[in-house]
């Protein structure tokens, strides 16, 4: 008895809880996934290094769509772009650009190349909460440290 019970302590190991927590990002990707490409959103907050420019935003509905197209209308103008939303499966925890001690690390990427409003919000951003009609997401900057805020809500 006593064997079995040391053979199954030495069985388990760190893969098997990196293996359980990439299969809990994965299911979060796509949740997320799902989750954003369910209607259209708007920008509640943006916050660039302590600066709100929320306001830059106003009027604008964001639609992501299922094959990465990111379209921003408010009527009169148009500005598309691409985005995603991928898992970094990493052994080591220094390459979570989030700083949690997670080994997988899910990032929203948003990618516009204009005009430059739009281009602050390129980044990958790595997810704070989600529900089906909030989803709340943080980018600390690697070079200064700064923090970056962007919540969108849905129409």
């Amino acid at each position: 008895m006593l064997t079995v019970v040391a053979f199954t302590t030495m069985s388990c190991s760190e893969d098997d809880n990196n293996n359980n927590n990439n299969a809990a990002a994965n299911l979060l990707a796509e949740e997320l996934r799902n989750t954003a490409a369910s209607g259209t959103w708007r920008v509640a907050l943006y916050e660039d290094d302590g600066q709100n420019e929320t306001s830059d935003y106003n009027g604008y509905a964001f639609t992501f769509a299922a094959d990465g197209m990111l379209t921003a209308t408010n009527g009169t103008n148009t500005v598309t772009g691409t985005w995603s939303v991928s898992v970094d499966s990493s052994s080591s925890n220094s390459s979570d650009d989030d700083g949690s001690d997670d080994s997988d690390d899910v990032d929203f990427n948003i990618f516009f190349a204009s005009p430059p409003d739009f281009e602050e919000l390129s980044d990958d951003w790595d997810i704070v909460s989600r529900t089906d009609t909030r989803i709340e997401l943080i980018d600390i900057s690697g070079g200064d440290g700064s923090i970056d805020y962007l919540t969108f809500v849905k129409n």
